[in-house]
């Protein structure tokens, strides 16, 4: 029981000002209230925050200033998607903030009771959060608890970012003891749950995290237990949302492992201005039912790489990118899980309180789904590669091509040996593709490797439901511009496979369809063939 808790209830005054008229949300940390201000002759909502009852008189000072601070940061901040606060009571000896009354549901809410929404409407949601979340931090204030249940969604179509509960104004301290996380789970961010200190980025994440709840009905990591959702958090490759539509591409952005690999939040509202649309309803229980079912096999998407092998054609100009070392299994992340897991859970909400059964069970396997074997292209031959296990098309008159190290795979020239196709298969891969990437480049660089050199692109994607990375880029031959495309990816800890493709610049509207092909008719150990 929380105290002063069951002493609440309609008719009842606070400050001798507040009548208590109905409870409208409760949480972990407090009961909301619509109240009516007599003085005033208007409502507004009560927050009354609840103490557990094991607290000492430290930890309930802790508390008493983090309500204050929530006043005073959520003061700061002026915007009509940005809840007003006007008053800080005391009530039996716990702190009140007296704020605007918006007439609403939840986003928690609408999705638990109504279903996902469709991407036109989370973009309309998420225009909202994110120019709040502007302000909030143009104001110096980081929210530090975005989620659907701090989403308020009026009957007049306002979208409201509330419950700064936690906020955090930039230069002051943390008021959380060592090794203690606060938020919730499901919405902290990677290097928060590393222990990191918060920034703009972890809103970010977790706006990213709330756009694919908002259109998938389940959190992006949710998982069986608290500590195994913190470890998914950390070290697993995202499911790609299935119903995010023109949504997707952000929403997997905003959820990458690393803070400056996300998107600016300039540039992620103006993504969603160019999404948003006026509000529609929400899908009917029959369409929301056609979302369960398993999502069909398709080519990369934008979102992780691992490694490969960097070479021009055959017959001028060889180059090669240095290889990094491989990288266990992200031990920080198991150092995190095992400090969420020592958490007395005075401050940290593991889960939404009173999610629906359907959204609070663990994200599906995608180990067991069935694939599609892809076809054949017109003019390409599968070609199997036993010592690898795996199997891609190859076009008609590219020669295989023995490397001098078994380990790096194996190549495929094209008759005028200009082009070359490379397939790595190297063991434990790295457990951020992306990085390998960054690392490689500067390395390459450093070392000469690429005269000329210019990146086309490297960004994070997924690729079989394994975290991958894709990047493009030119260099400078002695006799002609080259190109290349690299996609990496693989579980890790496992096998890192590699899929390169270079040629000359001037042709590569002829030879990128080989790489597109190899890599959608790619077969891993295991699969169909």
């Amino acid at each position: 029981m929380w105290d002063g808790a069951a002493a609440d209830g309609p008719g009842r005054l606070i400050a001798g000002r507040y009548r208590l008229l109905e409870q409208i949300g409760r949480g972990g940390m407090g009961t909301v209230w619509r109240v009516e201000d007599e003085l005033l002759g208007r409502h507004v909502a009560l927050k009354k925050v609840h103490f557990p009852p094991h607290l000492g008189e430290d930890e309930r000072a802790t508390l008493h200033e983090r309500t204050r601070r929530e006043a005073r940061s959520a003061a700061r901040i002026t915007h009509r998607n940005v809840v007003v606060v006007h008053d800080v009571v005391e009530d039996a000896g716990l702190p009140c903030i007296v704020m605007e009354y918006v007439p609403s549901r939840t986003l928690g809410d609408v999705l638990k009771n109504d279903g996902p929404v469709d991407p036109g409407e989370a973009a309309r949601i998420g225009r909202a959060m994110i120019a709040a979340l502007r302000a909030a931090h143009a104001a110096g204030v980081l929210h530090r608890d975005v989620k659907p249940a701090n989403v308020l969604l009026g009957a007049d179509g306002r979208v409201v970012l509330t419950d700064f509960g936690i906020a955090i104004a930039s230069g002051t301290s943390t008021l959380t003891r060592t090794g203690e996380l606060v938020g919730s789970i499901d919405y902290c961010a990677p290097e928060r749950v590393k222990g990191a200190p918060p920034g703009p980025a972890g809103d970010l994440w977790a706006l990213g995290a709330t756009l694919y709840q908002a259109v998938e009905g389940r959190p992006p990591f949710r998982r069986s237990t608290p500590i195994e959702t913190a470890y998914a958090i950390v070290a697993d490759p995202l499911e790609p949302p299935r119903h995010g539509g023109p949504l997707a591409p952000l929403i997997t952005q905003l959820l990458a492992k690393e803070p400056e690999d996300r998107p600016t939040a300039e540039a992620v509202q103006a993504r969603l201005r160019e999404s948003a649309r006026p509000h529609t309803p929400a899908p009917d229980p029959a369409e929301r039912a056609a979302r369960t079912e398993p999502a069909a096999p398709g080519p990369d998407r934008p979102g992780t790489a691992a490694t490969a092998l960097l070479s021009p054609g055959a017959g001028e100009d060889t180059t090669a990118r240095g290889r990094t070392g491989r990288r266990t299994v992200a031990w920080a992340a198991v150092a995190a899980v095992l400090a969420v897991a020592a958490l007395g859970g005075t401050y940290l909400a593991l889960h939404d309180s009173g999610r629906s059964a359907a959204s609070s069970a663990p994200s599906p396997s995608t180990s067991a789904s069935k694939t599609t074997e892809p076809p054949v292209p017109k003019g390409y031959r599968l070609v199997e590669e036993k010592a690898f296990g795996l199997a891609f098309p190859v076009p008609d008159g590219w020669t295989r091509k023995k490397l001098e190290d078994d380990a790096e795979g194996v190549a495929y020239i094209d008759p005028t040996g200009m082009a070359s196709l490379r397939i790595a298969a190297l063991d434990f891969a790295s457990t951020d593709p992306l990085q390998r990437w960054k690392d490689d480049e500067a390395r390459s660089i450093k070392q000469g490797k690429l005269p000329g050199y210019r990146q086309l692109r490297m960004q994070s994607t997924t690729y079989q439901q394994r975290p991958a990375a894709i990047w493009e880029f030119t260099w400078q031959g002695r006799a002609r511009q080259w190109r290349a495309v690299d996609l990496g990816f693989g579980k890790p800890g496992g096998t890192e496979y590699a899929i390169y493709l270079s040629a000359p610049a001037a042709d590569w509207d002829r030879y990128k369809p080989v790489f597109d092909h190899v890599r959608d008719g790619f077969r891993l150990p295991g699969q169909a063939r």
